[in-house]
């Protein structure tokens, strides 16, 4: 079976925007890019053009209707779809993980509009380029027409940049439309957040994945004209489990699978199936940003899982911080201060297996140092766990904060240069190893700080620990020296 014919016709233009090209937000886009293009200019892009294009670039929404998900957003009745069908689109701010649609929707966002609609992009536009769309916006203003202005990944933009948004977003020049991958309480400056909406986009499901896919195939002027059955119920599976609700990584799994089984003549087969799939995508993309939410909710989960004793939970997310490219260094890192913090005395060899991990990571690298940071990991999160040491150490700093005596007791101090008390006030130092047991009960803390920082819990070796410190402390023990 072939994919359909390429039909010879125009995507019409959409009324009310300057230029109509290839950009930012890919095929079909009918906006004007820094530089500012000519009011006047209005070409369109053939249906032919656009088959060179990406699968994901093509299969874009150009309406409200078409987009997929975010039903939270633009379903029926929701305040921001009423907002674009009333043309009262205000300044935003579009959030959310890759893939879900953040582009496409301040794309049918512009579209909608009777406003003049300009795009900047975050990585490679920057002053200048907003300088020549903010005068055009002045201009269009006195004719009586808004002005949209769309920057995707705003967050790339410095404060300085961020700053210079704020007199136009706050006089109505434009109408700031910010699309972001990163917590935009981090990234985009409070004073920006404060006069946009934010509105967060979620993950794709499954069966808006499903429906995204069937689309494509079926589409017969921008996807590959074929029947839905031509795809596999498996195939259809593995492409679901590799997009994680990824748009584009969905789109871009089937265009790759598509172009692997197409013969030299453009002949495709009768079916796919997952082993095509399979064989087109041999590695699994994972969403996790090294610098953003993904990140510290992946290492978050990573450390909760071992502090709670689940070794299957840690070790899955071990590997997916692994694939997804993460510093190994770093996740031997988190253990060692783990391996004090939630285990400590309950298994001191935790700290010493975590160390030699860091270590071997070091030594030996990446793929083969996995294996030191997975016999870590699953240790760590196999053995009891304590928190007295790490406790301790809380507790005595928030007793010296608290204004606790600090002062050296004479007997302690180091005996070098000349004595500080009087001989005949002089408490001598007992040395614990001419006593039985090698201890001695004597005072160690300064004067009126009562102790108790260091309470040994009953699990693993701190309960011998207790046991051993309990013997030692007890009544009958040698007297205070």
């Amino acid at each position: 079976m072939t994919s359909g014919p390429v039909r010879s016709q125009s995507v019409r233009a959409v009324p009310g925007v300057a230029h109509h090209q290839a950009g930012l937000f890919g095929a079909d886009t009918p906006f004007e890019t820094a530089p500012a293009a000519s009011a006047t200019s209005s070409t369109v892009t053939s249906v032919t053009d656009r088959r060179d294009l990406p699968l994901a670039a093509r299969m874009r929404p150009r309406a409200l209707d078409q987009v997929i998900g975010q039903t939270h957003l633009v379903g029926p009745g929701r305040p921001l779809r009423i907002a674009v069908e009333r043309d009262q689109v205000r300044s935003m701010l579009l959030w959310g993980p890759p893939g879900t649609g953040k582009t496409s929707l301040a794309y049918v966002i512009g579209a909608s509009t009777n406003a003049h609609v300009a795009v900047l992009s975050g990585v490679s536009d920057g002053l200048a380029q907003l300088r020549r769309v903010v005068a055009t916006a002045s201009e269009r203003r006195r004719a009586g027409q808004r002005t949209i202005l769309l920057i995707d990944e705003i967050h790339r933009w410095s404060k300085s940049q961020q700053d210079a948004l704020l007199p136009h977003v706050e006089d109505g020049s434009i109408i700031l439309v910010g699309a972001t991958t990163e917590n935009p309480s981090f990234d985009v400056i409070a004073p920006l957040r404060s006069r946009m909406r934010l509105h967060e986009l979620q993950p794709l499901t499954n069966l808006d994945i499903e429906t995204l896919i069937v689309r494509a195939v079926t589409d017969p002027v921008d996807g590959f004209g074929l029947d839905p059955e031509w795809l596999a119920s498996d195939a259809m599976r593995a492409l679901v489990a590799l997009a994680s609700g990824d748009a584009r990584l969905a789109l871009t799994s089937l265009e790759s699978t598509v172009e692997m089984v197409r013969d030299a003549d453009g002949q495709l087969p009768d079916r796919i199936t997952a082993e095509h799939v399979g064989e087109a995508t041999t590695r699994r993309q994972v969403r996790y940003d090294r610098d953003g939410d993904d990140h510290y909710d992946t290492i978050s989960a990573f450390i909760k899982s071992v502090r709670g004793s689940d070794p299957d939970a840690a070790v899955f997310y071990l590997a997916k911080m692994i694939r997804a490219g993460e510093d190994p260094r770093f996740i031997a890192r988190r253990l060692m201060i783990l391996a004090s913090e939630d285990i400590g005395n309950a298994e001191p060899q935790a700290l010493v297996l975590a160390t030699s991990a860091a270590l071997a990571v070091e030594r030996i690298g990446m793929p083969e140092g996995g294996y030191a940071l997975a016999q870590a990991t699953t240790f760590l999160a196999s053995v009891p766990k304590s928190n007295r040491s790490a406790a301790s150490l809380w507790a005595a700093q928030a007793a010296i904060e608290g204004g606790a005596n600090l002062e050296v007791p004479p007997h302690l101090r180091d005996g070098h240069g000349p004595p500080r008390v009087s001989a005949g006030n002089r408490v001598q130092y007992v040395y614990p190893h001419d006593h039985g047991g090698a201890f001695v009960a004597q005072q160690y803390l300064p004067d009126g700080v009562g102790g108790g920082f260091y309470e040994p819990s009953d699990r693993g070796v701190e309960a011998r620990l207790r046991a051993h410190l309990d013997g030692l402390h007890r009544p009958t023990s040698p007297g205070m020296v």
